[in-house]
């Protein structure tokens, strides 16, 4: 087998199993997705759930330590629970490493009054409820986007295709990034096509969706797509190591996240949580080195986008009211 650079790769156990007449069936070239990201490589890797400086300078220094190259480092607790000074220091240290820091902005609805969310339904979920909640994301946007942050982690389609206008009227840098969370990810290629249109940049798709659904995702945007190959519990928990190469092939280009299960939740974190958030942190991105040296032995580690490239390309949009 070989992959999109012409590298020959193989599949886990593969030649044990195919001795012992076990050998799976021959990939099809159909189901591997045409796109990659601009300026050239098929995937990236993100370090989830830093959640301000001191997590940061952990995870930069085990970074350097492993030897895990990182394109992108996200935060879950949001802007509002960042001063200035916090946020500012991020956005120098990412900076210096040439690191795309992306903030979430808040409100959201599993922190706010509203009953639903705490339903067996689960209402509304994560989603802005009310004109103040989107004015609360705004706010936090133009914020963050003020002290030099560059990407923005939105949960809630209004928000988003608020932010994008705000993009499109120059009231956000233009070269703000927007990224949908997993927490709201779209599950069919449909709903992945009105993402990109209502001004996503990168989409997190929930990691319980199947290698074919990745494939009829490909089949109609090119938009990126982020995916836990280790889910948090509260997003199931879902181990998908042994899957990575055929992730890359099936839902490039796509953003490696190296994410924690058997972890407690951090959100909204703050310094009581300090010791669990220092070392979960560390964890990731030791988490990150095992997934790439799965891809090293399998022979499937080529084709990874250059580090400090962060721009998604050209991507279908709706039209804006002028």
């Amino acid at each position: 087998m070989t992959d999109a650079s012409g590298t020959t790769t193989r599949r886990p156990g593969e030649q044990a199993l195919a001795t012992l007449g076990l050998g799976a069936p021959d990939l099809s070239p159909a189901d591997a997705s045409p796109h990659t990201f601009p300026g050239g490589g098929r995937w990236r890797t993100e370090i989830p759930s830093c959640e301000g400086p001191e997590a940061l300078a952990v995870v930069l220094k085990e970074s350097s330590r492993l030897d895990v190259p990182i394109h992108r480092i996200s935060q879950g607790s949001g802007v509002w629970m960042l001063t200035d000074a916090e946020i500012t220091e991020m956005v120098e240290a990412t900076g210096e490493r040439d690191i795309e820091l992306c903030l979430f902005t808040g409100p959201r609805g599993t922190w706010d009054i509203g009953g639903s969310t705490r339903t067996d339904s689960r209402g509304a979920g994560l989603r802005a409820r009310g004109h103040d909640a989107v004015a609360g994301c705004v706010e936090d946007a133009i914020r963050a986007t003020e002290l030099g942050v560059k990407c923005l982690l939105v949960a809630d389609e209004g928000v988003l295709w608020t932010l994008h206008r705000a993009r499109v009227a120059g009231i956000l840098p233009a070269d703000t990034t927007l990224k949908v969370s997993a927490l709201i990810g779209p599950v069919n290629p449909a709903a992945y096509a009105v993402y990109e249109n209502l001004g996503a940049d990168s989409v997190n798709v929930p990691s319980d969706l199947t290698l074919d659904h990745l494939t009829e995702i490909r089949r109609v945007s090119g938009a990126p797509m982020d995916m836990y190959i280790e889910a948090p519990d509260d997003l199931g928990g879902y181990v998908r190591m042994y899957e990575v190469a055929e992730l890359i092939r099936r839902g490039a280009p796509l953003y490696l996240k190296f994410g924690l299960s058997k972890a407690p939740g951090i959100y909204p974190y703050g310094h009581h949580m300090r010791e669990l958030t220092l070392a979960t942190a560390r964890e990731r991105v030791r988490r990150g080195r095992l997934a790439l040296d799965l891809l090293a032995r399998h022979g499937a580690d080529g084709d990874m986008a250059p580090l400090g490239s962060r721009l998604p390309g050209t991507l279908q949009r709706f039209d804006t009211p002028s």
